[in-house]
């Protein structure tokens, strides 16, 4: 209790002792105090001011987020490059220590193990170890003008254009971008100087140094862009005229070729016209306006290939390089053309025709519809063939036109014949009048084929002065020819070669009802004669067991 007594004593006195002293301050001394104080007070208050609007600039700073991020990369880079240098000398120093003690040596191994995770790290910032803003600064990469030879490349040279200018486009957004940064980062600067000048206790002094290097590298990045900006869009317009240059000459080139082309196809189609107007044979004509067409198309690749081939001996030294592949690969191909070249030039078929193909065993009659380049096409239709062997009839055939060498292609109606010989032929029996049966059937298909037979001797007329002919008669033929069974009487004769059903079908039972009429006439048949014991045995003066 008395040393608490004792301490409270001491302590009143100190105090009067205070105020004492206050007390005899002067009244402009304690003025002085305050004023101090106020000046301390709005010195902090501006300083609260400048921190404020310092803060709503790094928030419109921070939506720059391309430059910002870079720039956060780059100094990440710099402070794992500065850890890595201090491990790196730490582990020198473990070693040269040559660590003993277990806690060294897990220490040594432990920052080795980090030396490698930083050593990785390092790999993956190395371009912007060397420059912040490396990539965002360097401007888009010109490849080399591609020239511009044929109208497909007019797209290409449009389309090589409109990229590079919208590369252009992005880097100068990019450039606006980092100037509006810098003008914030400028306003941002300011803002510190003025701090600097009020912070007497040097707190923001290294924000400021840190602001003003983040400034100036930012600036030099800007003055970068602006002379990497003016030569890359030099040398954009330089590329924009050059390709434009080459694009016109291409139009004025593709506008005379189309001229020359329209003049073609009116050559070609006046040459159809005058055709048309002097051949009356459709198929006539319609082959001829085949090969006009071919020859019109074949003259307008030529135009097109010797005015867009720069070097065509070159291309004909690899297409002979090229050729043997080719010919290998392609035979049929090539083989069909040069068949369709043989039918054409040489007119043995004609659109129109009726010809015969022998074919994977089978045969095929019909009527050429179209002759292409790679094949001719048939409408098979219903003939002796169809009937006896196909069974069938109607179906289009598709016949490549290198069939001409290799298989057998029978033409029927070749050049003007417009006939072909067919025969009948009836068995009768030994008994019967044969020289009456060959008189009979003489009549009836001299009756029916007549006409036939007129048209026939004027079309082998006309033949003559481009074949020889040995044999031109064009008479009805009737033969007689002994059989196992009886007399066979063969009767030939001329009808129309796209309706030999017709007229055979005619003249087969004219012949049959006229045989019939006469009593001395037998038609031969199959027959069966039976014989009884109780008969007496008579020996058949023949035996017929055949007939048609």
């Amino acid at each position: 209790m008395k040393i608490l007594l004792l301490f409270f004593l001491l302590l009143n006195s100190i105090v009067f002792a205070e105020i004492g002293s206050i007390e005899k301050l002067s009244k402009e001394e304690l003025l002085k105090i305050e004023q101090e104080q106020e000046q301390e007070q709005q010195r902090l208050n501006r300083i609260s001011e400048h921190l404020i609007s310092s803060k709503k600039l790094e928030e419109e700073i921070s939506k720059e987020k391309v430059w910002t991020k870079s720039y956060a990369s780059y100094l990440t880079s710099l402070e794992v490059r500065e850890s890595l240098q201090k491990i790196k000398e730490r582990i020198k120093f473990l070693k040269d220590k040559k660590a003993k003690t277990l806690s060294e040596q897990d220490e040594l191994n432990a920052i080795i193990s980090k030396e490698k995770i930083l050593t990785t790290q390092i790999e993956k910032f190395k371009e912007k170890d060397s420059a912040p803003f490396s990539t965002l600064i360097t401007p888009p990469s010109i490849e080399d003008t591609p020239s511009i030879t044929n109208p497909f490349d007019i797209f290409t040279g449009i389309s090589l254009i409109k990229t590079l200018n919208s590369d252009f486009n992005d880097y100068i957004k990019r450039k606006n971008e980092l100037t509006q940064l810098i003008t914030l980062l400028r306003k941002e600067s300011n803002i510190y100087k003025e701090i600097a000048a009020l912070d007497v206790e040097k707190k923001y002094e290294k924000n400021i140094e840190k602001m003003h290097k983040q400034l100036e590298r930012f600036e030099t990045a800007l003055e970068t862009m602006e002379v990497a900006s003016e030569v890359y869009q030099k040398r954009l317009e330089i590329i924009e005229i050059n390709i434009n240059k080459d694009i016109e000459v291409q139009v004025l080139k593709l506008g005379k070729i189309g001229v020359v082309i329209l003049v073609v196809f009116l050559i070609f189609f006046i040459l159809k016209l005058i055709v048309k107007k002097y051949i009356t044979d459709n198929e006539r004509f319609y082959m001829t306006n085949k090969i006009i067409t071919f020859l019109n198309v074949t003259l307008i690749i030529i135009i097109l290939f010797f005015n867009y081939i720069e070097n065509a001996s070159y291309l004909v030294t690899i297409l002979g390089f090229a050729s043997a592949g080719i010919a290998i690969a392609m035979k049929d191909w090539f083989m069909s053309i040069l068949g369709w070249l043989v039918v054409v030039i040489g007119g043995s078929i004609h659109v129109g025709d009726r010809i015969r193909v022998d074919m994977a065993g089978m045969k095929y009659v019909g009527d050429v519809m179209d002759i292409s380049l790679l094949r001719m096409t048939i409408l098979e239709d219903i003939t002796l063939t169809a009937v006896s062997d196909n069974r069938r009839a109607g179906r289009i055939i598709f016949i490549p036109n290198n069939y001409v060498f290799t298989h057998m292609i029978a033409n029927y109606t070749h050049s003007s014949l417009k006939t072909v010989w067919d025969g009948v032929n009836i068995t009768i029996t030994f008994e019967s009048n044969h020289k009456k049966a060959m008189h009979i059937a003489k009549e009836i298909v001299k009756k029916y084929s007549k006409g036939y037979t007129d048209i026939t001797r004027k079309q082998l007329n006309k033949l003559r002065n481009q074949y020889s002919l040995k044999n031109t008669n064009v008479e009805p033929r009737i033969f007689s020819f002994i059989k196992e069974n009886g007399v066979s009487i063969d009767s030939w004769y001329l009808t129309n070669a796209y309706a030999t059903l017709t007229l055979r079908s005619v003249i087969s039972v004219e012949i049959v009802e006229a045989f019939n009429k006469e009593d001395d006439i037998t038609i031969a048949y199959p027959t069966q004669r039976l014989h009884l014991n109780n008969e007496t045995k008579k020996e058949p003066p023949f035996d017929i067991s055949e007939t048609i």
